[in-house]
């Protein structure tokens, strides 16, 4: 007699590995890297103060702390500049304190911040503070260049009546500050009004254009300060 064999069919499971960017080539799937997270900005600038005079042109400079979530090392970049955008570089110094001293020329106006930043961020900037360090024998001070307030720079905002609103600041507490306003649509705007007694001033604007504005410090001796040039943009 011949036997019959029955053949049981024969089930394959088949694992199936896919590629990914955490994959090592080998099946592995490796974790996900966790993201960095920036240190947070520096906030408080303790000295020198806004619109300070100094009296020793060796200045300890001296901010408050940021924190890092991730536990990073927080490393600080001082900028010191002779202009409040901080295109005139005149120191750049990196430290893991929260204080430099740094030697500077008497009788200049000085702008400075701070940006704390770990081994792959960095933090917003700082505000921006404006010192004078003392000049023997002089007995006045040009003011600080006028810092903004609105429009921000370069932002985009609704046409129509727009206002232009800065400060001004003097060391010489005493001096009454007046300022020359330019505005227009091109870059190096034309002088709009003379001796603003206000730091506001109200501009017409029209959709679809940028504009391009300036204020220069005067104090009471006539002694201008130029100011930066800011930008707007209407919807």
């Amino acid at each position: 007699m011949i036997k019959k064999i029955k053949l049981l069919p024969i089930v394959l499971f088949v694992i199936i590995t896919s590629c990914s960017s955490s994959d090592d080539g080998a099946g592995v799937v490796l974790p996900t890297p966790i993201p960095n997270t920036a240190p947070t900005a520096v906030n408080t600038l303790n000295y020198p103060t806004a619109d300070l005079l100094c009296i020793d042109s060796n200045v300890n400079f001296q901010w408050a702390a940021a924190t890092d979530a991730d536990g990073d090392t927080i490393n600080y970049r001082l900028t010191i500049a002779l202009d409040r955008n901080q295109t005139n570089i005149v120191e750049q110094l990196t430290t893991t304190s929260t204080n430099q001293t740094v030697s500077l020329q008497p009788g200049i106006a000085y702008y400075w911040n701070v940006i704390a930043f770990d081994n792959q961020d960095e933090a917003t900037a700082s505000p921006t503070y404006a010192f004078y360090t003392e000049s023997e024998g002089q007995s006045n001070y040009a003011p600080f260049a006028a810092s903004l307030n609105a429009p921000e720079l370069e932002a985009s905002i609704d046409a129509g009546t727009v206002t232009l609103d800065w400060t001004g600041s003097d060391v010489d507490t005493t001096d009454t500050l007046t300022y020359d306003l330019y505005f227009g649509e091109t870059t190096n705007p034309s002088i709009t009004q003379t001796d603003v007694s206000t730091s506001t001033f109200n501009v017409t604007t029209v959709a679809a254009t940028t504009y391009f504005w300036r204020v220069d410090t005067k104090d009471g001796n006539g002694v201008k300060t130029i100011g930066q040039e800011w930008s707007f943009s209407t919807n």
